[in-house]
């Protein structure tokens, strides 16, 4: 069965860190287009970063340039978001998600989301 479940998630105050986990079963995150979503109350999701195919290559959103470093580690078939100097409205639930050949394309595997309170 091929799953993703994320945690990490938590409240944090502005200026803080959080590092949120993406394990994946049924699959090798490696074979596949991986990435972290985020959608903020009222607002559409929006895409935040992703890692493409066996090279690793990373895109990620202007937003979060220099303070999210995404990452994956492949002997535990996990994608990792290092979320740094998090700022209040940056509250959302995250998502991770795989894609066969296109980040964030109509048909992939989502995980149920980890919830991200950015308050003071």
């Amino acid at each position: 069965q091929v799953q993703l479940v994320e945690s990490g998630g938590g409240l944090v105050q502005p200026g803080g860190s959080l590092r949120l986990s993406c394990a994946a079963s049924g699959f090798r995150m490696g074979h596949y287009v991986i990435g972290w979503s985020r959608q903020a109350p009222g607002k559409e999701r929006e895409e935040v970063a992703c890692v493409i195919g066996d090279d690793g290559a990373i895109t990620d959103a202007d937003s979060v340039k220099g303070r999210f470093p995404i990452f994956r580690d492949s002997a535990k078939n996990t994608l990792y978001l290092q979320m740094n100097d998090l700022k209040p409205g940056e509250t959302a639930v995250d998502h991770c998600a795989a894609f066969i050949s296109t980040c964030f394309a109509c048909s992939g595997t989502w995980g149920q989301g980890t919830q991200v309170t950015v308050s003071s």
